[in-house]
């Protein structure tokens, strides 16, 4: 299948944008269309000595990024919203073009970062501002909460949201007074390269924000050395390798893992917006979304009709590679990631499920294409009921009682995301704060949730240590310095005074600030 190239990704573009990544080895990385598998550009390999000489560049330019008000950052980023509007349609060409996703889901990817900005550029404000609290002894002394930066943030980047995830996580630490050090996935470093471009011409300071490219055990430990701060999303596995590595350096880290994320279908849920959200949940982005739904729950009553309407959505949708909005679905990220989810389908097959659609590659629309598809049947012995598949692949499950879809939907090691659906509010949510899971949507996917910016978002169990959004996405970027100041040397015996009655009046005064409220 032909599919053309917008015009807007020029090889004058490309080189200028990959000019950018640190690299003195010379080595190349080759970065592919996805939909054709044609070569876009060359990507340079940084070695862990650019990474070091990219912190180093970050570093020096934080002293100067840090001691800026913060209301002439904050501009930075107000500049920096509006260029992304205007160059919306650019990004999202670049998006499709490294990713294979379709144009609607890359266009939506990049609405994250406005939104992520819109809300910070808000709330820092008041986030980051000194905080005067009482000292011990009321009057005479005081503590000052102050926020410090915590140096140069190492970020680590996804595949399936390169964008949003590289940006998004990096405008918080860029507004608290740290510099960055990103590292892309180098299927989709193209998008993330643009936007430090963009940032720049905002007037973020040059060298502030670094890129580098690289294969995660090349580069990722020096990343994890020369870091203050790291933010990781991605896979369980690795999160874990990470979060070891920077709990030996004393260092914290945010992690965003892995899930196989339930939704349940109440009896009394509203069948229409149920398939519809059910089909956005299981196929959006090519199931390769971490918030996505891999398992469903379906009460008795409804299973039926549920999974015919269901199975009938998804062989509706329309699957093609296309810098248009035409196409319902676009590819998998690459053709090794579509055999992973191929031996998922096969493997549950092998041990007894049902393939109700779908199941298939799609050599003749791309590369790595592949089918929606719905399983039954599915058990916690195979690859598809018991690991994450990061798909367009999910199984049904049909359940009598409430209870029986709660142990269902709980009996897991992930915890990122839960949906429930039903007409009644109260006892959807109800249902929904028993799931074990960081994020949990009623009548809603996970956007809800995910775009509550005010609102903190992680993971529980196997998918995550700490958040994104909320305070705590801002806060996590920096240290607290606790300023005490103490008026009059009032603590300890005065001159001529015995320590018994010292004693003694420090208990006295004790019980007089409890009864008072003053401590």
């Amino acid at each position: 299948m032909t599919v053309q190239r917008p015009a807007t990704i020029t090889d004058e573009l490309l080189m200028r944008i990959v000019a950018r990544v640190p690299s003195t080895s010379g080595g190349t990385w080759k970065l592919t269309e996805v939909y054709t598998g044609d070569v876009l550009v060359e990507l340079p390999q940084s070695t862990p000595a650019d990474v070091e000489a990219a912190f180093a560049a970050s570093r020096a330019a934080q002293q100067e990024w840090s001691q800026w008000p913060l209301a002439k950052r904050l501009k930075v980023f107000k500049r920096f919203h509006r260029l992304l509007l205007e160059n919306h349609s650019l990004i999202t060409d670049l998006i499709q073009a490294e990713s294979g996703k379709s144009r609607r889901m890359a266009a939506e990817e990049i609405a994250d970062v406005p939104m992520v900005i819109s809300h910070y550029v808000k709330r820092a404000p008041k986030v980051l501002a000194s905080k005067r609290h009482a000292g011990p002894i009321p009057v005479v002394s005081s503590s000052t909460e102050i926020r410090q930066p915590k140096g140069v943030v190492g970020i680590i980047a996804p595949w399936n949201f390169p964008f949003a995830t590289g940006h998004s996580d990096a405008v918080p630490a860029l507004i608290a007074g740290n510099g960055v050090v990103v590292k892309p996935d180098n299927k989709t470093a193209l998008s993330p390269l643009l936007g430090v471009e963009l940032l720049e011409q905002a007037g973020l300071p040059k060298g502030l924000f670094q890129v580098v490219c690289g294969e995660g055990p090349e580069v990722g430990p020096t990343l994890i050395d020369n870091a203050n701060y790291v933010m990781f999303t991605g896979s369980t596995a690795t999160g874990r390798v990470v979060g070891e590595r920077a709990g030996r350096n004393l260092i914290g880290a945010c992690l965003e893992l892995g899930g196989k994320n339930p939704m349940i279908v109440l009896d009394d849920a509203n069948l229409e917006e149920t398939v519809a959200g059910a089909v956005f949940g299981a196929f959006a982005n090519t199931g390769q979304i971490c918030m996505h739904i891999e398992r469903i729950y379906i009460h008795d009553s409804l299973y039926d009709e549920f999974r015919d309407r269901f199975v009938a959505a998804a062989k509706g949708l329309r699957i093609e590679g296309a810098y248009s909005y035409d196409p319902d679905i676009g590819s998998l990220v690459s053709a090794d990631h579509r055999d992973r989810v191929a031996a998922h389908v096969e493997d549950a097959v092998a041990k007894g499920a049902t393939v109700l659609c779908g199941g298939r590659a799609r050599p003749d629309i791309g590369p790595a294409f592949f089918e929606p598809t719905i399983l039954e049947g599915v058990t916690k012995e195979m690859l598809a009921g018991s690991v994450e598949t990061f798909g367009p692949v999910v199984a049904l499950h049909r359940y009598y009682t409430i209870e029986q879809a709660l142990d269902l939907a709980n009996d897991t090691d992930y915890g990122l995301n839960a949906s429930v659906w039903g007409t009644d509010l109260d006892r959807a949510t109800t249902v929904g704060a028993q799931i074990q899971s960081g994020n949990v949507n009623v009548n809603d996917i996970l956007a809800c949730a995910y775009a509550s910016k005010g609102t903190p978002s992680g993971g529980v169990k196997q998918s995550g240590v700490g958040a994104r959004h909320g305070d705590q996405g801002l806060l996590k970027y920096t240290d607290v310095q606790n300023l005490a100041v103490l008026k009059k040397q009032v603590m300890g015996p005065q001159p001529g005074q015995s320590y018994d009655d010292y004693i003694k009046q420090m208990l006295l005064s004790l019980k007089i600030m409890r009864r008072t409220g003053l401590r």
